[in-house]
């Protein structure tokens, strides 16, 4: 088969490599047709996580059902499924509460796996043909009949809608708030989608990348371009002097200040300042236990200068984490199916997958334009 293959930093490259198979009875294969290029594989394309070489990337797929093994009971043969990111086995104790990022099976000594992803398993990601799934019955999200009328919709359950939505969970959006989402990639602005859903009365996102900050202001969201660094400033005359109700943090550790200079705290200091007392903060961007690439001392330590006075004089509430897909992914997918969500609308190019290198190179230089890339094995 063909997949997409991490040879080194800012290298990858479309080979021919043994298909991917059956290989535990609870296994499900799948014909991958759509798997996007994700944010968070920018961080393995540059090198800066422990990725080892010859590994396939990929962790946002959707494809058809070719094969199942003996002990899967539900899913079956030509069903069109969503596979959430994170791989959870169903029975664990934090499957159990739904916690399925967390999943103590599938990666001993470490909770949590994934698709293609650095420390998270020994899993093959999906820009390939064909991705085995591990724990079939309980990872596939079967689609409903018109998945393939609307598959660049439905490939966004398999991590961004869920994750965006898991931003605004995690920092407690509930109606009529006013919300500060940092960060205007694909994450940042399925937050703010998500936000307007629940009834947010103002929505307003931080970036310094006009093109993304366009695509903000398509959703009805309030765009702050702080490439002269007055974003602080703007927010807080936006909400009369006192914050934000809730905040988001979508960017993770290799944020950036006005200058494109790498400042890991500066989002998280920056939603200190911007959001109310008492006010919540849900922190979606990846943060890692240790960066040997950054060049803050801290920061190589996978640490930052938090300015933790302030957020606890002001009484503020953070939560964490990767999203746990399978606890949003069937409701996200009922409001697709019901015309109530369109989250395609932020897919900016359809690419086949021989053109994966290529497009990895214009994300990661942040190229206007290029915002989401859905690949598309076998076309």
């Amino acid at each position: 088969m063909k997949a997409l293959v991490y040879n080194g930093p800012r290298d990858v490259q479309v080979k021919t490599v043994p298909d991917a198979k059956i290989e535990r009875h609870t296994d499900v294969l799948v014909k991958i047709t759509s798997t996007n290029i994700c944010g968070s594989d920018l961080h393995m394309y540059e090198g800066r996580t422990d990725m080892e070489v010859g590994r396939i990337l990929g962790h946002e797929n959707l494809g058809t059902v070719i094969e199942v093994g003996k002990a899967v009971d539900k899913v079956k043969v030509g069903d069109f499924v969503c596979l959430p990111f994170n791989i959870g086995c169903g029975f664990c104790e934090n499957c159990e509460r739904g916690l399925t990022g967390y999943c103590l099976t599938v990666n001993p000594g470490f909770a949590g796996g994934a698709y293609g992803f650095a420390g998270m398993g020994p899993y093959s990601g999906g820009q390939a043909e064909l991705l085995r799934v591990p724990y079939g019955d309980f990872n596939c999200l079967v689609l409903p009949p018109d998945g393939k009328e609307k598959e660049g919709d439905y490939v966004m359950l398999s991590d961004i809608f869920p994750t965006g939505y898991h931003a605004t969970e995690l920092a407690g959006v509930s109606p009529g708030d006013t919300v500060v989402i940092y960060g205007a990639g694909p994450v940042g602005l399925m937050a703010a989608y998500s936000a307007n859903l629940k009834g947010a009365s103002k929505v307003m996102v931080v970036d310094t990348h006009k093109d993304r900050l366009k695509l903000a202001e398509e959703i009805g969201a309030i765009a702050i371009d702080d490439t002269e660094g007055g974003g602080v400033d703007r927010i807080l005359e936006l909400t009369n002097g006192k914050g934000a109700d809730r905040g988001c943090e979508c960017v993770g550790y290799q944020c950036c200040n006005m200058h494109r200079e790498e400042v890991p705290n500066l989002t998280m200091n920056n939603l200190v300042k911007t959001v109310k007392a008492t006010g919540g903060i849900g922190v979606v961007g990846v943060f890692i236990p240790e960066d040997p690439g950054a060049k803050d001392k801290l920061a190589k330590e996978g640490k930052l200068a938090f300015d933790f006075g302030s957020f606890w004089i002001k009484g503020q509430k953070i939560a964490t984490g990767q999203a746990n897909v399978k606890a949003y992914n069937r409701k996200l997918c009922n409001l697709i199916e019901a015309g109530k969500a369109k989250p395609s609308w932020i897919i900016s190019h359809e690419l086949p997958l021989e053109q994966a290198p290529d497009a990895y190179k214009n994300f990661d230089e942040r190229k206007d334009g290029w915002t989401k890339v859905v690949l598309k094995p076998g076309k």
